[in-house]
C-alpha cells in the first residue's frame, strides 16, 4: 500500500473513539491543516522554507555536540575541571528532556511561524550568554535554556514542515528539513572544535550566534506561516502516548539511538582497541558524509515505502555492527562499516518522524516532542553505558552493543507492522 493510499484513507475516516475505547488507530487526518491553509501551494515543493529549517537543525545539533571537542579549552577558560565542563553537554540534553513536551503542549494551538521565530530568538539569546559568560553556573544555565528552546524547535519542525507541504510530499519534506542533522555531525562539530582550538572556545559559540541571526532573517522572509493544531483535535500528553503506534516508534528510537550513540560517542576507544591507522576526525567526517548520502536516499524513496526503508536501515545498522566485529583488523573493512553505518543513520530522523507523525495524526507536534525526549534520553544512557563498557571490557566490544540494539529495534519494527510501520 502506498503512502498516497494511506493519506487518502486518513482523510476519509472520521475520529470515532480514543485508543482506550477500541483497537482502531486514530484516523485524524494529519494533513487537515495543510488542506485548509490556502498559503500552501498544491504542487510547488517549498525548498527554501525547508532548507531554512534544515539550517536551524544544523545549528541545533552543532550547538549540542560541539562542547565535547572543546572540554579542555572550556575548563581552562572558566577555571573548572574537564568533568564540570562536560556538563555543557548534559545540561543541554537535560533542558531538552525537561522542556520539550510542556513547550509543545503549550504552543501547539498557536500559528507556527511566530512560535518558530520565538524559538530561534530564545536559542540565540542562550548562545550569546554562553559566549560571553565567565561564570560556570550562568553558563550551565544558558546551556539548559538552549536545550529547552532546542526541544521546542525539534518538536515543532516535523509538523511545521508537513503543514507547508503538499500531502503526497510529506516524507520528502521531512527528509529535507532533517538534512541539518548529518551535516551538523559531519561539518559543524569538527569545525566548531577547530575554531575553538585555533582561537578561543567562545568564538565557536559566537559564530553559532551569528549563523542563528542569519537563520532568523531567512525565516522571516522565506518560511510561510501555517495554522496550529485545531482545539477539537488536541489530545492530552498521556493519551498521545497511548495512540497506537506512538509507543512503538519511541521504542524503536530508544533502542536504535542508544546503540548508535554508544558507538559514536566512544568511536575513539574502538579505533584504539583495533589498533588501526585511522584518526577519530577522519572516521567522523567519513560517517557524516555517508549520513548525508543516506538522507538523500531517504528523501528519494520515503514516500513510496516507509516500512521497507526503516527495515533496510536497521538491517544495515546490524550489518555494520557485524563488520566492525569481524573486520576489526582490516582498515578497509572498518571504513566500509563506517560508510554503511552512516548511510543507515542519515535517514533515521526523517524515517522515524514520518512514522510517528503518521501514527499520531493531528497530534504530531506533541508526538515529535516525545521523540526528541527519547533521543536525548538515549544520549544520556549511551554516555553511561558506553563508559561502563570501555572501563569494564575494552572499546573493541562496542560494536556488539550497536548490533544487538539494532536487532532489538528491528524486532520492534517488525512487530509494529499494523500501527507504527504499516505494510
Amino acid at each position: 500500500m502506498t503512502r498516497a493510499t494511506l493519506d487518502d484513507g486518513a482523510r476519509q475516516a472520521p475520529v470515532k473513539a480514543l485508543p482506550h475505547e477500541n483497537n482502531n488507530i486514530i484516523e485524524e487526518t494529519k494533513d487537515s491543516a495543510t488542506a485548509s491553509d490556502p498559503s500552501v501551494p498544491a504542487g510547488r515543493f517549498p525548498w527554501a522554507a525547508l532548507l531554512v529549517m534544515a539550517l536551524m537543525g544544523f545549528l541545533l545539533i552543532a550547538t549540542e555536540t560541539m562542547p565535547a571537542g572543546l572540554l579542555p579549552q572550556i575548563a581552562s577558560g572558566l577555571d573548572v575541571t574537564e568533568g564540570t565542563a562536560g556538563q555543557f553537554v548534559s545540561a543541554y540534553a537535560l533542558g531538552t528532556v525537561i522542556a520539550a513536551m510542556p513547550a509543545i503542549a503549550l504552543t501547539r494551538g498557536l500559528r507556527r511561524k511566530p512560535v518558530f521565530l520565538f524559538g530561534i530568538l530564545g536559542f540565540l539569546a542562550a548562545n550569546l550568554i554562553t559566549a560571553f559568560s565567565t561564570d560556570i553556573v550562568l553558563s550551565l544555565g544558558a546551556r539548559l535554556l538552549a536545550g529547552a528552546f532546542s526541544g521546542l524547535l525539534w518538536g515543532m519542525t516535523a509538523g511545521y514542515a508537513r503543514r507547508i507541504t503538499a500531502p503526497h510530499h510529506a516524507g520528502r519534506a521531512l527528509s529535507v528539513a532533517s538534512v541539518g542533522t548529518p551535516v551538523g555531525l559531519a561539518v559543524g562539530t569538527p569545525f566548531g572544535s577547530w575554531l575553538g582550538t585555533a582561537f578561543d572556545w567562545r568564538w565557536s559559540f559566537g559564530v553559532l550566534a551569528i549563523l542563528t541571526v542569519v537563520t532568523v532573517l531567512l525565516a522571516v522572509f522565506l518560511v510561510p506561516d501555517a495554522p496550529g493544531q485545531r482545539a477539537g483535535t488536541r489530545v492530552p500528553l498521556a493519551r498521545v502516548f497511548a495512540i497506537p503506534g506512538v509507543a512503538v516508534v519511541l521504542g524503536v528510537i530508544v533502542s536504535w539511538m542508544l546503540g548508535h550513540n554508544i558507538m559514536y560517542t566512544y568511536i575513539g576507544s574502538y579505533l584504539r582497541g583495533a589498533n588501526l591507522n585511522l584518526s577519530v576526525d577522519v572516521a567522523l567526517v567519513t560517517f557524516g558524509a555517508a549520513a548525508i548520502a543516506g538522507i538523500a536516499i531517504t528523501g528519494a524513496v520515503i514516500d513510496k515505502g516507509l516500512r521497507r526503508l526503516v527495515l533496510l536501515s536497521l538491517g544495515s545498522f546490524l550489518a555494520a555492527g557485524v563488520i566492525f566485529i569481524v573486520g576489526q583488523a582490516s582498515l578497509l573493512a572498518v571504513l566500509a562499516a563506517i560508510v554503511l553505518w552512516g548511510i543507515a543513520f542519515g535517514g533515521a530522523a526523517a524515517q522515524l518522524q514520518t512514522a510517528i507523525s503518521a501514527a499520531s495524526g493531528e497530534n504530531a507536534d506533541v508526538a515529535n516532542s516525545m521523540l526528541g525526549v527519547a533521543f536525548n534520553l538515549a544520549i544520556f544512557a549511551a554516555g553511561v553505558a558506553g563508559a561502563v563498557v570501555i572501563s569494564t571490557f575494552d572499546g573493541i566490544v562496542l560494536p556488539a552493543a550497536l548490533a544487538g540494539l539494532a536487532a532489538v529495534a528491528l524486532a520492534i519494527t517488525v512487530a509494529g507492522r499494523r500501527t507504527a510501520f504499516p505494510t
